[in-house]
């Protein structure tokens, strides 16, 4: 079983970088394997609607959004982490999650998700609430922790002081491998939820 893990930092060593060693340590003692994406200092622009992967269920930008895109249809479960600028997530990796969930087709349905938030103070509950919609609109279940999954620390090396935001991140970690291996025992013993076509609408019609 494996969880993919994106962060959204540009900064190597930083404060989210923390946050995800703590999820990738409980995970590898959960026995859950775990692949992390660094792609906060990577040029990845966002979507331009060509609708070209469309016809190849893949971006026509081809960057490390396909890339990420192969994991993820292989992972059971997808993190996200950004530090919180402006009371929103990272510029970069919002134009990546809006490639990576618009021009990927494959199922995600039961593939667990979960959002991280690093900020210095404020901010973290709209960066949370903004991460979360593309799990939940993609029928994939949003794994739970003890509180919302925020760290907090502003110089280098202090969200590991934190400790209740790394504590946040410990319990959302064995949680999230908990979900995994239930839905998958889950979908071995029942399938997975019954699909119907697709209604597309919109307010006039």
């Amino acid at each position: 079983m494996k969880v993919l893990i994106i962060n959204g930092s540009p900064r190597k060593d930083g404060n989210t970088s923390a946050a995800v060693e703590e999820l990738v340590k409980t995970f590898d003692q959960e026995g859950i394997e775990t692949k992390v994406f660094q792609i906060g200092n990577k040029a990845i622009r966002g979507c331009v609607a060509c609708n070209g992967c469309s016809a190849t269920g893949k971006c026509v930008f081809d960057d490390e959004v396909n890339e990420i895109a192969r994991e993820f249809e292989e992972s059971d479960g997808l993190i996200v982490a950004s530090p919180v600028y402006y009371a929103s997530a990272n510029a970069t990796l919002i134009a990546c999650l809006d490639r990576l969930f618009y021009s990927s087709h494959f199922d995600k349905t039961m593939k667990v998700g979960a959002s991280v938030a690093v900020a210095r103070r404020g901010g973290c509950s709209a960066t949370y609430d903004e991460l979360n919609k593309y799990f939940t609109i993609s029928n994939m279940p949003v794994a739970p922790s003890q509180y919302w999954n925020f760290v907090h620390g502003r110089d280098k090396g202090e969200a590991a002081l934190d400790l209740e935001g790394m504590q946040t991140m410990r319990v959302l970690a064995r949680n999230m491998s908990f979900l995994i291996k239930s839905i998958a025992l889950g979908r071995k013993e029942y399938g997975l939820p019954e699909k119907e076509p697709r209604q597309w609408t919109h307010f006039i019609r």
